[in-house]
C-alpha cells in the first residue's frame, strides 16, 4: 500500500490528522483540475472531491491513489455539467460553461498564460483533461488511460490530437503572430507559471 493509500485508510478510519496530511498534499493538484474549467463552484467541488474519495474508497484500485483521485474529480465534473443539461462527449469546456472566464484565466497575469488557458478550454473535455493531467500533473499515460477510462494505446492517440488542436486553438484565438509565437515557444515554461499562480493552500495548512 503507497502512503496516500495508507493516509485515505486511515482517514477513513476515523484519523483526522490523515485526512488533513492527504488533503494538503493533493489539495493545490485539484484545485487546478477545476480551476481551467469552471468560473464558479471550484471550491465546491473540491470538497465534493476529497469527500467522495473517503466515502469510496474501496473503489480504488491497485494502480495507486492518484488516478482514483483524478477520477473522482473528473466524475464530479461531469455530473456538475449534467446538473446543468446534457454533456455531449465532444463538448468543450467552453461550450459547456458558456465560455465564461474561468477562475485559472482570472489569475494569469500574462497574454501567453490566457492565449494558454483559452485554447485549451476550446478542446473537448476529456482531451484537455488528458492534456492537463499529462503535462501540468505530470500522470504515466498509464494513470490518465485509468482516469478516463479507455486503453493505454487509444490514449496516446488521443494525446496527439490534443497537442494539434491546441496548435489550432491558440493559432485562431492570438491576437498577433508574435504572441502566438512567444506562447509556442516558451511553452513548458507558460504552463510552469500558470501552475505557480494556481497554488491555494489548503484550507488549515
Amino acid at each position: 500500500m503507497d502512503d496516500d493509500a495508507a493516509l485515505l485508510l486511515a482517514w477513513r478510519q476515523g484519523d483526522a490528522t490523515a485526512g488533513r496530511t492527504l488533503v494538503a498534499r493533493h489539495f493545490a493538484a485539484v484545485y487546478r483540475f477545476f480551476a481551467n474549467k469552471l468560473g464558479a463552484d471550484v471550491d465546491d467541488l473540491v470538497q465534493q472531491t476529497f469527500l467522495a474519495i473517503v466515502e469510496g474508497r474501496d473503489r480504488m484500485r491497485d494502480s495507486g491513489f492518484r488516478p482514483y483521485l483524478f477520477g473522482t474529480a473528473r466524475n464530479r465534473l461531469m455530473r456538475h455539467f449534467r446538473d446543468r443539461g446534457a454533456v455531449e462527449e465532444e463538448c468543450s469546456v467552453d461550450q459547456l460553461e458558456a465560455a465564461q472566464v474561468s477562475v485559472a484565466e482570472g489569475l494569469a497575469q500574462r497574454h501567453e498564460q490566457r492565449l494558454l488557458l483559452r485554447a485549451l478550454r476550446r478542446l473537448p473535455i476529456d482531451l484537455q483533461i488528458a492534456v492537463e493531467l499529462a503535462y501540468w500533473e505530470g500522470l504515466t499515460d498509464r494513470e490518465v488511460a485509468e482516469i478516463l477510462e479507455m486503453p493505454a494505446g487509444t490514449l496516446k492517440s488521443r494525446l496527439r490530437k490534443a497537442r494539434s488542436l491546441l496548435a489550432e486553438s491558440m493559432a485562431s484565438l492570438a491576437e498577433s503572430r508574435a504572441l502566438l509565437e512567444s506562447t509556442t515557444a516558451g511553452l513548458d515554461g507558460w504552463v510552469a507559471s500558470i501552475r505557480a499562480v494556481m497554488e491555494p493552500r489548503a484550507p488549515g495548512s
